[in-house]
């Protein structure tokens, strides 16, 4: 019997932009892949949900978001007479689809606890190098706007710029799911007012005040949403947790976790030696590898991993102060030495449970500027052209410091 060949042409719905097409066959057979199906199991807001308890999206739906908004700002441009070949169509799609494929488990804390120095962009690189070798060469392009190697601008632009596909999805997307109604940005008005002009990305003039709005929209969801409080020490304890379990693990301590976890954990992985089999061990981890080690070492018998990890299960987590100017080491010092009594722990043993750091938002980078394409043709950066005296003030960083410490 002849085998039905599958029907590639989907639909999915997604919340916020209702339907979304799968354009061909070559995107769905990407979109069924096992690199790119792990996203469904990793959450595009790490721990944010244990303060906006709706923050339970995955990377997944951000991805497909983006490619659906790809699709819009294509037929935009094209409207406009700039021409896009249908090669550097599907490109577009492909690489924006893929751009987040390399985040680890809980998005940003693998990055700076068990594999050093590989950014997540190195990964999604990677993965996007091995999808092209078993699709036959088919991403090439996809990954030459990746890498922003296009000897078209723009092209670039729409994947990584600061008005791009990706910060269009996940601003409208995270407000909505954390029900933070500051950072619903207009992405239908942005993306209906771009346009192209000497092969660089720009808005249209009528469009100046829905690109005010998405940088102030930005800077706000910086604040309340991505640099939470709460959210920042959870981060913070994951990563203190993943750094623990490493140092023991280093030592050869036994500790529980899936093959893909005690790989990273009982390895050491760099760049240098992230190999095709790192590779495959890193698309088998997820957040929930992650989680179910973390509820198994709550009763490990090393304190200090025990500890902070029942601090993530529990939702009992540590103090945190945040304020203009950084601490004085003596309070520091202070807060370390209750924590040595107070939990019996030793000095080195201390610094798991007592930190400091600094955080900086800066909602607008004059390197990389967003132009004002006006009425007579001419390109003006967004915060020359904006009557705004406020946008002038958010290309400056605003940093702050915060201290974390038991209660």
């Amino acid at each position: 019997m002849k085998k039905k060949a599958a029907n590639k042409l989907k639909i999915l719905n997604d919340p916020i932009y209702g339907f979304i097409q799968i354009p061909n066959s070559l995107i769905f057979d990407i979109i069924e892949h096992p690199y790119f199906q792990r996203l469904r199991r990793i959450t595009q807001m790490g721990f944010s949900n244990l303060v906006y308890p709706g923050a339970n999206h995955t990377r997944f739906h951000h991805a497909i978001g983006c490619m659906h908004l790809m699709q819009k700002a294509i037929r935009v441009l094209r409207f406009k007479q700039v021409e896009i070949s249908n090669e550097e169509e599907n490109a577009l799609c492909i690489a924006i689809l893929l751009h987040d494929i390399g985040h680890g488990a809980f998005s940003h804390a693998l990055e700076h606890s068990i594999v050093s120095g590989v950014s997540h962009e190195e990964i999604s690189l990677k993965f996007m190098k091995k999808l092209n070798e078993e699709f036959k060469g088919e991403l090439t392009l996809a990954i030459e706007i990746f890498e922003g190697k296009s000897p078209r601008d723009f092209l670039g632009q729409l994947i990584s710029s600061q008005l791009d596909i990706d910060r269009l999805d996940y601003l409208k997307r995270d407000s909505f799911y954390t029900g933070v109604t500051e950072g619903n940005i207009s992405s239908d008005r942005l993306i209906a007012m771009m346009n192209v002009k000497n092969d660089v990305l720009v808005i249209e003039q009528k469009g100046i005040y829905s690109v005010e709005n998405f940088l102030i929209a930005r800077r706000l969801m910086y604040w309340q949403v991505y640099l939470h409080k709460t959210g920042l020490v959870a981060e913070n304890i994951l990563v203190n947790i993943l750094k623990r379990a490493k140092e023991l693990a280093e030592q050869g301590v036994e500790l529980y976790g899936s093959s893909a976890l005690k790989y990273f954990l009982y390895n050491q992985i760099s760049t240098n030696n992230f190999t095709e089999e790192t590779l495959e061990m890193f698309s088998k981890l997820d957040d929930y590898d992650v989680m179910s080690a973390i509820k198994e070492w709550v009763n490990h018998e090393d304190k200090v991993l025990s500890l902070i990890a029942k601090m993530i299960v529990d939702r009992k987590l540590l103090r945190i102060e945040i304020q203009q100017e950084g601490f004085k080491e003596s309070y520091i010092n202070k807060k370390k030495e209750k924590a040595i009594n107070k939990l019996n722990i030793s000095e080195k043993e201390a610094s798991y449970f007592v930190f400091h750091q600094e955080i900086s938002n800066q909602a607008y980078n004059l390197d990389t500027p967003i132009f004002i394409l006006n009425k007579k043709g001419k390109l003006k950066d967004i915060s020359k052209a904006s009557d705004q005296l406020n946008l002038q003030a958010l290309t400056i960083p605003v940093v702050k410091y915060f201290i974390c410490y038991p209660k």
